[in-house]
């Protein structure tokens, strides 16, 4: 795999001096993150998720390194959201028991100087902000009714009441996720790492619509066509493609699903699509006439799905076929349910920005369908040519 740059000197950081109360009334321009159609009953819940998130992200050995030297490494942001929530449940306490209390206003740069955040044990640093976290969601859920419209100010003179505070510091937290989802990557094939067995066990049956697609994507191919699968996971969807007359080259970026298809005898490789070298080894200098990504490439940021999109059309020949499935929607998450309770990450997307992100990498869009699992979640699976 290509190496990973290694750590960078800190820097003097800017202080943060936006205004970032505009949250309340649209999404974040950045992370997504609609506070205001928030459900006020799920921000307790939301905070404890974020906590778990944060409690997996300090396992990541690099966690204390900087990946721009203007910027806080993971560690750091831990140490500010545990003092968010520390900050916070004073706040909230405060609104509770005074008239429109006046903050102390509280200095965040001074806080990482003095509370020297890069020197923290991460080992530290992740219970202590799950507590944290665990006690500002259980202060929030104690909130009677009739009080979430409470009112204090901050030392600038803005105005929250209880509820748009929880919908303020809610954001915070999500954003500061966003900060780091360069770390995303690792997090996420951890916890596909660690419970690759139990994967492998809920997802052995084939939906019938991923057979149906199976069977498109099989009839635009040629019999015995090589095609690249991307995010093989247990090896269900290419047993179901090589049934249908193909030849597949299983990866994945997790070595444990890796591990568990060369045990089932199966030819199988640690692949990163968005760095490591995608050419077939079987075939050296052979481009592949498709690309299967069922559901795998929703762990992709964003901003590097262009890239990754681009690199399966250079190692595909002209008029293959791709098929890719992602979830339906906006922004990221992390999802701490499902399959596998350790936190993923994903990006949503739209069928519009989709279109443009194919097109722009070298795929001409065949057909975008909507489809509804049966757990409810919008799904975006594509057809696409190499143009």
């Amino acid at each position: 795999m290509t190496p990973r740059p290694g750590p960078l000197e800190p820097a003097a950081l800017q202080p943060d001096t936006k205004d970032w109360t505009w949250v309340l009334d649209r999404p974040c321009d950045e992370c997504g993150f609609d506070a205001a159609s928030f459900d006020r009953h799920a921000i307790p819940r939301a905070f404890r998720t974020n906590a778990q998130v944060w409690f997996a992200l300090l396992a990541d050995p690099s966690v204390a390194e900087r990946t721009r030297p203007d910027r806080w490494s993971t560690l750091e942001y831990a140490c500010h959201v545990h003092d968010v929530h520390q900050i916070y449940h004073d706040r909230v306490s405060q609104m509770l028991a005074d008239d429109d209390p006046l903050f102390e206003n509280w200095d965040q740069d001074r806080s990482a100087e003095e509370g020297r955040y890069a020197d923290q044990l991460p080992s530290i640093v992740g219970p202590t902000l799950v507590a944290a976290a665990y006690a500002m969601s259980d202060l929030y859920a104690s909130v009677p009714p009739l009080s979430w419209h409470r009112r204090g100010r901050r030392s600038d003179g803005h105005a929250f009441t209880i509820e748009s505070l929880a919908r303020y510091q809610l954001h915070d937290v999500v954003h500061h996720l966003h900060d780091v989802r360069h770390a995303a990557r690792a997090a996420t094939v951890r916890a596909y790492d660690d419970s690759a067995a139990d994967y492998r066990a809920n997802t052995s049956e084939m939906p019938s619509s991923i057979q149906a697609l199976v069977d498109r994507f099989a009839a635009r191919l040629r019999p015995g066509a090589r095609v690249l699968e991307i995010g093989s996971g247990s090896g269900r969807d290419a047993r179901a493609l090589e049934d249908a007359g193909l030849s597949v080259r299983r990866t994945d970026i997790t070595p444990a699903f890796v591990a568990m298809l060369r045990e089932a005898g199966n030819q199988a490789d640690v692949v990163d699509p968005a760095v490591d070298d995608l050419s077939d080894p079987a075939a050296p200098g052979t481009p592949y006439a498709g690309v299967w990504a069922d559901a795998s490439l929703l762990h992709v940021d964003r901003h590097e799905l262009a890239l990754v999109l681009s690199r399966l059309a250079d190692a595909t020949e002209a008029g293959g076929v791709l098929f890719v499935g992602l979830k339906e929607g906006d922004g990221e998450d992390w999802s701490i349910h499902g399959n596998v309770t350790a936190p993923r990450f994903f990006t949503f997307w739209r069928e519009e920005p989709l279109r443009s992100a194919l097109a722009g990498a070298g795929w001409r869009v065949e057909q975008v369908e909507h489809e509804v699992s049966e757990d409810g979640e919008g799904w975006l699976q594509v057809l696409a040519l190499r143009a």
